[in-house]
């Protein structure tokens, strides 16, 4: 639709007044509790890209990576080489890999206890809890224990959890819930493999 530039000044003014109207109604700020979920690609792409505009800002970064230790990613080589970031890698891999619920329930354990540390030590500014919501679909953790945990994290602490299926009590306790939809793959629809720099 082609509008003349008298009618376009008027449109743009008006935005302009509604954005500059709750820019300045917008003026805290807190830590915020960000969900990635859904069954589209981009959660962690999506969280690792805040990952760093936090350490490019000098701020600190916690990422615990549930599920995918067994597998090399980039963003652990490149997060993990900066100073103001600790990056740790739990797991053995996707379930349908490890096939071992004890382990899996102990190695899920064991990433929590490192995410508690993070969250409650008052270190960071920021920590990652990448597919995290894939551990709690699979009851490998209390989800009780990991809600108190995040609704008593220092006030200016961001958490952001990633993966399929987060619970709907983690939905209702966020701030920011974004839910990738899949609308094509190349996977499904044409049989590529995972490739380096897209998924990996």
């Amino acid at each position: 639709m082609k509008t003349d530039p008298a009618s376009h000044q008027r449109m743009t003014e008006r935005r302009k007044a509604g954005f500059d109207k709750k820019q300045a109604a917008a003026d805290g700020e807190k830590g915020l509790l960000i969900v990635n979920t859904g069954i589209g690609k981009g959660k962690s792409s999506a969280a690792f890209g805040m990952g760093l505009r936090v350490v490019g800002h000098g701020m600190r970064l916690g990422v615990v990576q549930f599920i995918k230790g067994a597998l090399h990613t980039a963003e652990r080589d490149l997060l993990g080489g900066f100073d103001n970031c600790d990056f740790l890698t739990v797991g053995d891999g996707y379930t349908w890999n490890t096939q071992d619920r004890d382990a899996d329930i102990a190695t899920a354990r064991r990433g929590w206890d490192e995410a508690q540390r993070m969250i409650a030590g008052g270190d960071y500014d920021m920590v990652i809890l990448d597919e995290l919501n894939v551990v709690l679909k699979y009851d490998y953790l209390p989800l009780d224990e990991v809600l108190a945990t995040f609704a008593a994290r220092p006030a200016a602490l961001h958490v952001v959890v990633t993966g399929r299926h987060a619970p709907d009590a983690l939905i209702e306790a966020a701030d920011l819930v974004t839910e990738m939809r899949l609308v094509k793959h190349p996977y499904r629809e044409q049989g590529i493999k995972a490739q380096q720099g897209v998924e990996f």
